[in-house]
């Protein structure tokens, strides 16, 4: 699809002129923004009349920008850097320190490669394969309890899942405690009761978990397959010729298992909207074109990431401000995919907009923009899509349930957010014919 429209729910920006950004009075807003969530940066941009506007967090002068054009320029590597872009409390909880998100030039487009080739479009099926056998697996279970919450269930089958699929070994007895540190490791750096030292002790522990397991492969005591993701980060050797140290390659292969667990809460998403949108439950038993389509609007349409960061390189001048060197930029995700400039109706879920395909990079960005070889968006966004469109035939097609009544709100100022209650299933059981 052009980047300039082209599709029901795509609306072309051909014209639309600059508009200068706007200076906030620079007071520190973290508190601000750690209240309101997804709407902080949109609601300021808008309240300015602007494109951008200047604020300060965490006691760094910041301009939050949304939309394609800013994308755009955020996502320019001759201009931006990510190092040292995103807070230290991000760095040491959910990213870690030394991986690929923190890397720019060769040095990223060198170890983005390695992810790429254990998450690409060619290793994506696998994963999602495993999900949908272990999703069957569970339905009995599922059966016999009677009541289950979506998001707790998804988030254990994906650990099961990608641990099995990346050689990392996950006995029975571990599989709960460490479902719950790779998701202490995105949801609560968020959570202002406590998350921050929730957050950094699951990732330290999460750390020296599978830094022990990259030692053992280097030990000859643990051999996991060939081109596993543990095998493969475990003896990568750097353009120097060197290993990556233990505690990198520990960062690396946590960036794999982490955000898999993550798409729990894109399963959740779907599943509301299924349940929001009963007619595409129907349309979706019936049709398969229509799946990728509803994935990308579930995408679009659900908060995930709130914000993406990066510093300037060189200065420049952009919106009429000049940015200096080291000057923090912070894109609004959720801002860009509700853009009113580039989505016609953004409030309104319409799979139907994504029947022409993908828009442009800069424009749709739920897992950041620009080319996923030589920028920062996700390597793992092909994984999200096969196992979020899995999880929604799994839903409309192989099992049957009820959704009683529960709190359903989703907060935007909640980061990550999701269905309050998670997600209530009862009556969970396979259809009619299944069963037969």
């Amino acid at each position: 699809m052009s980047a300039r429209g082209g599709g029901p729910g795509r609306r072309g920006r051909a014209g639309a002129a600059p508009r200068a950004a706007a200076r906030h009075a620079l007071l520190d807003r973290s508190l601000a923004f750690a209240l309101e969530g997804y709407g902080f940066t949109s609601r300021r941009v808008r309240r300015w009349g602007g494109d951008a506007v200047e604020t300060r967090l965490l006691g760094l002068r910041t301009l939050l920008v949304l939309g394609e054009e800013a994308a755009r320029v955020l996502y320019d590597g001759a201009r931006f850097t990510r190092r040292g872009a995103m807070p230290r409390l991000v760095r040491t909880t959910l990213l870690g320190t030394g991986g690929v998100q923190g890397l720019d030039g060769a040095a990223h487009h060198a170890r983005k490669a390695v992810l790429l080739s254990l998450l690409g479009p060619d290793r994506a099926p696998g994963l999602a394969e495993g999900f949908v056998a272990r999703w069957r697996a569970a339905l009995p279970r599922w059966e016999r309890a009677g009541r289950v919450v979506l998001l707790d269930e998804a988030a254990e089958l994906l650990c099961r899942t990608v641990c099995a699929w990346a050689g990392v070994p996950l006995p029975e007895e571990d599989v709960a405690r460490r479902t719950r540190q790779l998701r202490q490791l995105f949801e609560a750096p968020g959570d202002p009761r406590l998350g921050y030292p929730r957050a950094r002790l699951a990732r330290l522990r999460a750390q020296a978990w599978v830094a022990g397991l990259v030692d053992a492969v280097r030990e000859g005591t643990l051999r996991p397959g060939e081109g596993t993701a543990l095998h493969v980060l475990a003896t990568h050797r750097e353009a120097d010729g060197g290993l990556l140290d233990r505690r990198t390659a520990a960062v690396e292969l946590l960036n794999v298992l982490r955000p898999t667990v993550a798409i729990s809460r894109y399963v959740v998403f779907a599943a509301l909207a299924l349940h929001e949108h009963p007619r595409w439950r129907e349309e979706l038993r019936q049709r398969d074109d229509d799946v990728l389509p509803f994935v990308h609007e579930v995408r679009r349409y659900h908060p995930f990431f709130p914000v993406v960061a990066a510093r300037v390189r060189e200065p420049f001048t952009w919106r009429g401000l000049r940015l200096p060197r080291g000057r923090r930029v912070v894109l609004d995700v959720h801002g860009t995919d509700h853009d009113p400039r580039s989505w016609e109706d953004p409030a309104a879920f319409r799979p139907e907009r994504f029947r022409g395909g993908v828009p442009s990079a800069f424009a749709f960005v739920p897992q950041g923009g620009g080319d996923h070889a030589t920028g920062h968006r996700c390597a793992g966004e092909w994984v999200t899509v096969e196992v979020v469109a899995a999880a929604v035939r799994l839903l409309a097609r192989e099992v049957e349930y009820e959704v009683p009544e529960q709190d359903l709100t989703v907060s935007t100022r909640r980061m990550p957010t999701g269905p309050r209650s998670g997600f209530v299933l009862e009556g969970v059981r396979a259809p009619v014919q299944e069963r037969r």
